[in-house]
């Protein structure tokens, strides 16, 4: 393929997920070495064998997986590899200051003693950004850099993006979200399996031609759904009071139930106790206080094993830390919840077969796209491993789904293809518990919209109630 980006534009690199984008910019990188064809730099040929020569060339990139460590502060990991020391050692506050200086400059607000463990999932692309700036990148590369952000910070991106290209860099935005495209492109170049089938820019073709572009056929913006035929309550919460990591309530006192048959959409800004409502429910996290029932099963304090062989499926807002294990292969991941359950195993022993069988059924029926079971499930794209996990939860035949941002990451085919299954499932009996940051999905999905504030369920809307501007003003915290 071939990709020509210009300084001081903001270009887009559209494509489904596995289409090729990232692998690409691999290859821009120095993280990937390319088989045939050259790259050009300012002008002139240049050979990229690792990120270090990247680096020297003015080449930053913030990767959708993040690369920063952890335990370090944010000043730490902004110079690492690039730190000034004096007699040997590191001067870590020149470090702070330095970093400092560099927020203040691109208004980055952030606390560069803070260690990177400790700060919001929101906070880190930001900091990322802030290293590729560090070490003067003038192309910068974003891949997904929003797939894991609020809208709000979201939003607090795009103005930073902007930055670079007005003093004459150049921004190349990996993402499959077409608003996003819409929004901060100059130009796009839409990948299909590989390939270039586009150059285009937001004038020339609206979201809808994206998307067919993207997938190679027309595509659904929105859900097809006719009205719930709810039955009784299969997943009830009582007087839930839960305690955060630092033993604030961040959740209380819920009450809420979700009937067979039906979806309930969470809506809430994230950090108003979203996360420690589902790790409750699925028994990752023990309340102070309250009841948890799926049917008429006390599941409170069962512990996560027990929980999901009580009939609930989860599918977690962060894949990597709570979904999947990337080592393991696709096949393995396949079964994570039940691997010790027949067929899979009998008794002490695993049986591969049948793991490897299941495994081949369920990537045709889900369209992820892998070379065959057995291969890592690391080495796929981040759309076909949020794929991984929505397919083993539907197909474990659950009786409440509890769905946290099921469509993050993943491409507009394959969130058409998600809704379409979950709306299946629900018109089959399933109960579906939905907590998204993105409204539209809530709006689209949803047969009842409950909104969460301050761990509180401030209001719960349905039908012609479930306006946008009500729930946005319960969200802020309006009565």
């Amino acid at each position: 393929m071939d990709l020509d980006v210009r300084w001081g534009e903001v270009h887009a690199l559209l494509g489904e997920n596995g289409a090729g984008k990232t692998t690409l910019m691999n290859v821009v990188y120095g993280l990937t070495r390319p088989d045939a064809g050259e790259i050009a730099f300012d002008g002139r040929p240049v050979s990229i064998g690792g990120p270090t020569d990247a680096i020297r060339l003015g080449i930053g990139m913030v990767h959708q997986h993040f690369m920063l460590i952890p335990p370090l502060t944010v000043a730490e990991n902004v110079v690492l590899g690039h730190e000034t020391a004096h007699g040997g050692a590191m001067d870590l506050a020149e470090a702070r200051r330095r970093v400092a200086e560099l927020g203040a400059r691109h208004h980055l607000q952030v606390d560069p003693a803070a260690r990177v463990e400790d700060l919001s999932v929101g906070a880190v692309p930001l900091k990322e950004k802030m290293t590729a700036l560090y070490r003067g990148a003038r192309l910068l590369v974003l891949d997904e850099p929003t797939s894991v952000l609020t809208p709000q910070e979201a939003e607090r991106l795009f103005e930073v993006v902007r930055e670079p290209t007005a003093r004459g860099s150049a921004v190349i935005f990996i993402t499959h979200k077409l608003g996003e495209v819409m929004r901060v492109a100059d130009r796009i170049t839409v990948m299909r399996r590989g390939g270039v089938v586009a150059d285009t820019t937001p004038a020339e073709s609206g979201p809808a031609d994206l998307a067919r572009l993207m997938v190679g056929r027309p595509v659904l913006l929105r859900v097809e759904k006719g009205p719930a035929r709810p039955g009784r309550p299969l997943l009830r919460i009582e007087g839930l009071t839960v305690e955060d990591d630092r033993h604030h309530v961040a959740v209380d006192g819920v009450d809420l139930e979700v009937r067979a048959g039906e979806i309930v959409g969470l809506a809430g800004v994230e950090g108003n106790g979203q996360e420690e409502l589902v790790e409750a429910i699925a028994g990752l996290r023990s309340p102070r206080a309250g009841k948890v029932l799926l049917g008429d099963r006390d599941v409170t304090r069962l512990g996560p094993k027990r929980t999901l062989h009580s009939g609930l499926g989860l599918i977690p807002a962060d894949r990597q830390r709570m979904g999947v294990i990337v080592e393991l292969s696709v096949a393995d991941n396949l079964v994570l919840s039940h691997y010790d359950q027949p067929p899979y195993a009998r008794g002490i022993l695993r049986r591969f077969q049948p793991v490897w069988d299941h495994a081949v059924a369920v990537i045709k029926a889900f369209d992820i796209r892998v070379q065959q079971p057995g291969q890592p499930l690391g080495s796929l794209s981040g759309g076909n491993q949020q794929k991984v996990v929505v397919a083993r939860e539907l197909s474990g035949d659950p009786r409440v789904l509890v769905a946290s941002q099921p469509t993050r990451g993943v491409d507009v085919g394959s969130i058409e293809f998600i809704h379409r299954r979950i709306v299946e499932q629900r018109d089959a009996g399933l109960a579906v518990l939905l907590v998204s940051s993105e409204l539209d999905e809530v709006l689209s999905l949803a047969d009842r919209v409950a909104v969460i504030y301050r761990g509180r369920i401030v209001g719960v809307l349905e039908g012609d109630a479930a306006e946008p501007e009500r729930i946005g003003l319960l969200m802020a915290g309006a009565a």
